[in-house]
C-alpha cells in the first residue's frame, strides 16, 4: 500500500450494498474493501457471510445460530446471493476507479469453529476432526473468493483479511459450550498455528484481524499473515516485544484508531497511540506511514451512514498527516 493509507475493518451500517461500496470508493480509495452489511440479518452477519464461502459444507441458521448440515439451505442460499450482490455492488463502483488494491474479509477458521454448530448442536470447535474438515473448506473457498474478485477487479491486487476476533478465547478455553454450562477445551498449540497457516496460504497476500486486548501477535506472526489489524487503543507496552519481531520481519500493521461509533477524535488524539507505540518500539520514524494502515478501531455496522462516513474520512485524514509528520 501507499505511505499514509487508509481503509475500513470490513463491516457498514445500513442495507445497500451499492452505497456502502460508493462510500468506502470515496472515503478511502487507496485501500477499498468489500463492505458488509450486517444489518440485513443473519444471513449477512459474521458467521452467515463466512460460511457462504465454505465448499461442500452446507449451512442453515437455527434458532441457536448456523450450523453445519447434511444439504443445502434456504438461508445457505440467501448467504451466497447475499455477498455476490455484494461482489456486484464493489465491480459497479471500481469500474474506472484505477483501484489497485481492494481488501476483503472473512471469519478466520478458528472464531469460525466457535460460531458454527455441528449437526447434533455442539460447537464446531468440540470436534478436532470438524475443524480439519472446516479448514480445508475454507481455504479452498477463500481461494475462489480472492480469484473471483481479482477477476472482477481487473489490475488490483487483492488483500484477505480473516477476522480472528475469537481466537484469545479459544486459546484461553473461554468459549462457552452450546449449552452454556461450561467451556470447549483449547486446542494444541500446534494445532492452532497449522490450521491459521493453512487458511493464510489461501491467498498471497493477507492480513490477520483481531481487536480483542493482548492479541496473540507472535503466534499470527509465525503463522504467516502478512499484516496485523489490531485497536490501537487496546495495545500495551507488553506487545511491544512481539510487535517489534513482526515489523522487523516486513509485517504490516493496520491500526485502529478512529472508534466505529460516536464522535470521531481530532487527528493529533487519533495519532496518540500510534506514535506511542512507534517510539516504544524505537523503529525509523519514516517508516511509520510506510508500514502503518489507519483504520476505525472496530468494524462500523452499529455506526450512522453519516458516522461510518465521517469514521473513515478522519481515519484518512490522520493517515495523510502520518505521512506528513510521521512523529
Amino acid at each position: 500500500w501507499p505511505a499514509g493509507t487508509a481503509t475500513g475493518v470490513g463491516s457498514m451500517p445500513g442495507t445497500d450494498p451499492a452505497e456502502a461500496a460508493r462510500v468506502v470508493l470515496g472515503e478511502v480509495p487507496e485501500l477499498p474493501f468489500l463492505a458488509e452489511l450486517p444489518g440485513r440479518g443473519a444471513h449477512a452477519d459474521l458467521a452467515g457471510r463466512s460460511a457462504a464461502l465454505l465448499v461442500d459444507l452446507p449451512v442453515d441458521v437455527q434458532p441457536g445460530g448456523w450450523r453445519l448440515v447434511p444439504r443445502s439451505s434456504r438461508a445457505g442460499t440467501r448467504a451466497r446471493d447475499d455477498l455476490r450482490r455484494d461482489l456486484d455492488a464493489l465491480e459497479e463502483a471500481a469500474d474506472g476507479s484505477g483501484t489497485t488494491l481492494v481488501k476483503v474479509q472473512c471469519a478466520g477458521a478458528w472464531t469460525l469453529a466457535a460460531l458454527l454448530d455441528l449437526p447434533r448442536g455442539e460447537r464446531v470447535l468440540s470436534d478436532p476432526g470438524a475443524v480439519s474438515d472446516l479448514v480445508a473448506s475454507l481455504a479452498e473457498g477463500l481461494a475462489r473468493h480472492v480469484a473471483e474478485v481479482a477477476r472482477r477487479v481487473p489490475g488490483a491486487t487483492v488483500l484477505l483479511q480473516l477476522d480472528e476476533p475469537s481466537l484469545p478465547a479459544v486459546l484461553a478455553a473461554r468459549v462457552p459450550t452450546s449449552s452454556g454450562v461450561a467451556t470447549l477445551r483449547a486446542p494444541q498449540p500446534q494445532r492452532v498455528l497449522e490450521h491459521l497457516a493453512t487458511v493464510l496460504a489461501a491467498a498471497e497476500h493477507t492480513v490477520v484481524h483481531c481487536c480483542a486486548p493482548r492479541p496473540p501477535v507472535a503466534l499470527l506472526h509465525r503463522a504467516g499473515a502478512g499484516a496485523l489489524s489490531l485497536d490501537a487503543t487496546l495495545l500495551r507496552p507488553g506487545d511491544d516485544d512481539a510487535l517489534g519481531a513482526a515489523v522487523e520481519d516486513g509485517v504490516g500493521l493496520l491500526l485502529g484508531v478512529v472508534p466505529g461509533a460516536g464522535e470521531a477524535p481530532p487527528v493529533d488524539a487519533a495519532l496518540a497511540p500510534v506514535r506511542a507505540l512507534w517510539r516504544r518500539l524505537t523503529l525509523a520514524p519514516e517508516l511509520l506511514p510506510e508500514v502503518v494502515v489507519l483504520t476505525p478501531t472496530c468494524g462500523l455496522a452499529g455506526s450512522t451512514p453519516g458516522g461510518a462516513r465521517k469514521a473513515l474520512s478522519q481515519c484518512r485524514a490522520a493517515a495523510r498527516a502520518l505521512s506528513e509528520e510521521p512523529l
